[in-house]
């Protein structure tokens, strides 16, 4: 429960994107909402410079410009962002915050991180995305051109430096916040900074089991996933599954892929069982997770995997690897399985054979997501900032 209420300036990395950060980022904005909380979220978007202000809740929308380029499908950089930088200080200065937030080392990040210390206002940051594994995977077409020793030792090269940056970036922050604790140890050892847990919520209303639409006579086993379809995802792990799968000799499946990626044309080229309805939101996507049977995310560099949460609030169990965050979701045996790579399609298999133990873990699923919810996450997040801001010290108006 929040028992003060700081003025919080919040800069996500992204906020309308199809991505953990944004997520997460809506879903802050809305606490702060439901809360009427003090709260300014100053983010980039494709509206002109457009400042609202909507009773506590303040938004600070800034367009990215010509020079611009993508990172990813949906993902931009723009390197001349620091124009803004006269907006966002006015605005800050009539907002007043008691405390920046940042997500991390985007132009907007670097921004809100300088901001604070220009105006000596304590900086807290979020860890995401796991930026040195994510380095290390989109090396991988050079990687692929040396012999393999020396490919492994440059991959961990690669992980290493990256590491070494996003620890000196972060350690400029009063506190952390990260999704799992084995990245809460991480940060802690390599920023010398204290990190809080900050894992996610699901809106267990909206992604629902009874949302499942499919016709009684569709008895085929949808095995879906949802996210990037990128390379960092391990997406060619789907692949293996319906090959092996089919080396089995099973054959009443198929796959729903939720989402698009530079990996979407090979998957497709291969993936013969399967459907691509791209990118879905809202309503149709709660109704695709509960046209799913079985989860299957083979992602190694996911430090959280919010998909996981809403597949299981739809009643879906998930097959996830030993790596990142998704296993400390999952609960391996009863609302999924965890897993390496090479057991992945066994696990699918067993529990598409056993209907009885897929429907345990379908109800175990659903009653684990029960428990997450958005509200705890950010209560636990303003108890951190406490320790920023205290109390004794008086708040601004």
């Amino acid at each position: 429960m929040i028992d003060f209420t700081p003025r919080i300036a919040y800069f996500p990395d992204s906020f309308h994107e199809i991505n953990g950060v944004a997520h997460t980022s809506r879903h802050f904005e809305a606490f702060a909402r439901r809360r009427n909380l003090p709260f300014l979220c100053v983010r980039a978007g494709d509206r002109e410079e457009n400042l609202i202000q909507d009773g506590n809740v303040w938004t600070l929308e800034l367009p990215r410009g010509i020079l611009s380029f993508g990172l990813e499908k949906d993902l931009r950089f723009d390197p001349a962002f620091p124009r803004h930088v006269p907006l966002i200080e006015e605005t800050l200065t009539r907002f007043s915050p008691d405390l920046i937030h940042i997500t991390g080392p985007s132009e907007v990040g670097m921004l809100g991180a300088g901001l604070a210390h220009h105006l000596g206002l304590p900086l807290a940051a979020s860890w995401h995305t796991n930026v040195h594994e994510y380095a290390a995977r989109r090396a991988d077409w050079f990687l692929r051109m040396l012999p393999k020793e020396r490919a492994e030792a440059t991959e961990q090269k690669i992980e290493e430096l990256t590491l070494t940056a996003a620890a000196k970036f972060y350690s400029v922050a009063r506190i952390l916040f990260a999704p799992n604790r084995n990245l809460c140890k991480l940060l802690e050892r390599t920023t010398g900074r204290e990190c809080r847990l900050m894992p996610r919520g699901v809106d267990a209303e909206l992604f629902h089991p009874a949302k499942r639409g499919r016709c009684a006579d569709d008895t085929e086993f949808v095995l879906g996933f949802v996210g990037r379809l990128s390379i960092e995802k391990n997406v060619a792990q789907l692949v293996t599954i319906q090959d092996e799968l089919e080396r089995m000799g099973i054959s009443n499946f198929r796959f729903l892929i939720v989402g698009h990626g530079a990996e979407q044309n090979w998957l497709r080229e291969r993936l013969h069982r399967a459907e691509f309805p791209g990118v879905l939101r809202g309503e149709a996507l709660s109704a695709a997770y509960a046209s799913m049977d079985l989860f299957v995310f083979p992602s190694h560099t996911d430090t959280f995997g919010n998909v996981i949460l809403e597949a299981m609030a739809s009643g879906v169990p998930a097959v996830v690897t030993p790596d990142g965050g998704p296993c400390t979701i999952v609960r391996d045996g009863q609302t999924g399985r965890i897993v390496p790579d090479e057991r992945f399609s066994a696990a699918v298999a067993e529990i598409l054979m056993d209907p009885a133990k897929h429907e345990a873990m379908r109800n175990a699923a659903r009653a684990y997501a029960l428990t997450a919810s958005w509200d705890a996450v950010f209560d636990g997040v303003y108890d951190a900032y406490e320790t920023l801001v205290p109390q004794e010290v008086p708040l601004s108006a």
